[in-house]
């Protein structure tokens, strides 16, 4: 019999015993009693008692009522777990609750009043006085969680992955402090906070596939949002210089460790601004936001080869300036034998394309064919914080063209670590120079570009009431906190990601 099919029957088993001491727990009365109240929290204690020698806690005399999961049982000694960490609490076999508690299993939730005291290895404990079942724990917690080969286990299982790995409760609180810091550093610098339809009837602001669905009170086909751009800029055209949105988007694209179909953006849109200010005001927030969520802006990422082995250590330091270069330089910097004069040219920029291997449609323009090179030949070399500029206008459908050269756009996306975190430009507020690019993408995709926008009518006719100059900026939520986490997943910092279907 194979070893998982051992570990099922034992499971089996255990499930079976637990249910039976709940069934007779039950005979007895409520086996899920709700009003038992906490005054305490471990680390609490720990903060506040911990110094304290075993003869002062005795003279102290000071009372706790915890809560929280038995995570160890050692002989008369229980190790309790509550949300901000754990104590341990001691039944005297005198005690009349003492074969009771005896009988509890890990996994399972209690409540524990009675005096602080301190071992005598200096932990400190609580002397149970009183103490209450408060739900039994049917399914025994697997003894070795953290070493699991299986991640997806954890991430289908994911209050189980919570339970007993304190590193995954740590990104996710680190998580809640990046976007709390977020929020704080735009609303200091009065940038209001919006909410914008997640359901629209023209899915806009992004080239993405997107989910459908269907009103049927209004009977019309409607998207979710691949992002909430045009509608936040419909509200500057309405008088608000500043907004922003911390979002929920939905691309019906692959799944992989940087992608997940559910994601999470920061927009903000700043009237009056261009894409130089954007790149300055996000030097500044994520210098803040770094010292916020670790305490400092210098920080180390490990890079891991398939086997989860580290191959490599970056380290990062968000207080010095970040690198900032053209769509055109950096393919020549990262490319040595590429030349100007080649990269110039349709023509050109197709042989460069050719001779590295980089296959292209035939209703690629220069432009595309010169993001093609650039994401398959210089990207993932991005490595330290830097910001790409110049970005050709035939791939950036919404973004301002340059005064002093018309091929490009004032626009960037900014690289750290090989990925992408954010994507910004000053806003094309010209409504007739939009609505013909509204017309090329919908050539694109009556041509099957999936990805390619719908035509906007309302949006057009916003623009027509005039939108100021305007400057706006996305930022992926998830790779931001990739990359302060050091995790290698987007579904390390998902609380709940997309699966495919087990079996």
């Amino acid at each position: 019999m194979s070893d998982d099919k051992n570990i099922s029957l034992d499971e089996n088993k255990l499930v079976a015993e637990r249910r039976a001491k709940l069934h007779a727990i039950r005979e007895k009365g409520n086996a899920f009693p709700n009003n038992f109240r906490h005054d305490s929290y471990a680390a609490t204690l720990q903060a506040e008692l911990g110094d304290r020698s075993k003869e002062e806690l005795e003279a102290l005399d000071r009372k706790a009522a915890v809560a929280g999961r038995i995570m160890a049982k050692r002989g008369p000694f229980l190790v309790l777990q509550d949300v901000s960490g754990r104590i341990q609490f001691y039944i005297d076999k005198s005690h009349p609750q003492a074969e009771e508690i005896k009988g509890w299993d890990i996994g399972d939730i209690v409540g524990v009043q009675g005096p602080v005291h301190k071992s005598g290895k200096g932990d400190l404990y609580v002397l149970v006085d009183s103490a209450r079942l408060l739900t039994k724990s049917l399914r025994p917690l697997p003894d070795k969680w953290h070493g699991l080969s299986d991640t997806e286990t954890r991430y289908r299982q994911r209050y189980v992955d919570l339970i007993v790995n304190d590193e995954v409760k740590r990104v996710f609180r680190t998580r809640s402090v990046i976007i709390d810091a977020i929020r704080d550093y735009l609303t200091d610098r009065d940038f209001l906070e919006v909410e914008t339809p997640m359901m629209q009837v023209i899915p806009g602001g992004a080239t993405a596939k997107p989910f459908v669905t269907y009103h049927n009170a209004l009977d019309q086909q409607m998207y979710l949002r691949i992002a909430p751009e045009l509608y936040l800029k419909r509200l500057v055209v309405g008088g608000f210089d500043k907004v922003f949105e911390i979002n929920r988007n939905f691309r019906n694209e692959g799944l992989s460790t940087r992608h997940n179909p559910e994601f999470t953006m920061l927009e903000f849109y700043e009237a009056y601004a261009d894409y130089r200010d954007l790149m300055d005001r996000t030097e500044e927030m994520l210098r803040y936001v770094a010292h916020r969520a670790l305490g400092s802006a210098r920080f180390i990422n490990t890079v891991r080869n398939d086997a989860g082995e580290v191959t490599e250590t970056r380290e990062y330091d968000f207080d010095q300036p970040f690198t900032r270069m053209s769509v055109f330089d950096s393919i020549l910097h990262y490319n040595p034998d590429v030349k100007a004069e080649e990269l110039q040219t349709l023509e050109g920029a197709r042989a460069i394309a050719t001779r590295l291997g980089i296959p292209l449609k035939n209703s690629y323009g220069l432009g595309k064919v010169q993001i093609e090179i650039f994401e398959k030949t210089v990207e993932h070399r991005l490595i330290q914080p830097t910001f790409i500029t110049e970005y050709p206008t035939e791939v950036s459908p919404l973004a301002r063209r340059s005064d002093s050269n018309p091929f490009v756009t004032d626009r960037f996306e900014f690289f750290v670590g090989g990925r992408e975190i954010a994507n910004g430009f000053s806003e094309l507020n010209d409504a007739e120079d939009q609505a013909e690019r509204f017309r090329k993408q919908v050539e694109e995709k009556d041509a099957g570009d999936e990805e390619a926008m719908h035509y906007d009518a309302d949006y057009i006719t916003a623009l027509e009431y005039g939108l100021p100059p305007t400057a706006g900026e996305g930022i992926g939520i998830d790779r931001l906190v990739m990359l302060l986490t050091d995790s290698p997943s987007i579904r390390d910092v998902v609380l709940f990601p997309h699966m495919r279907p087990q079996g």
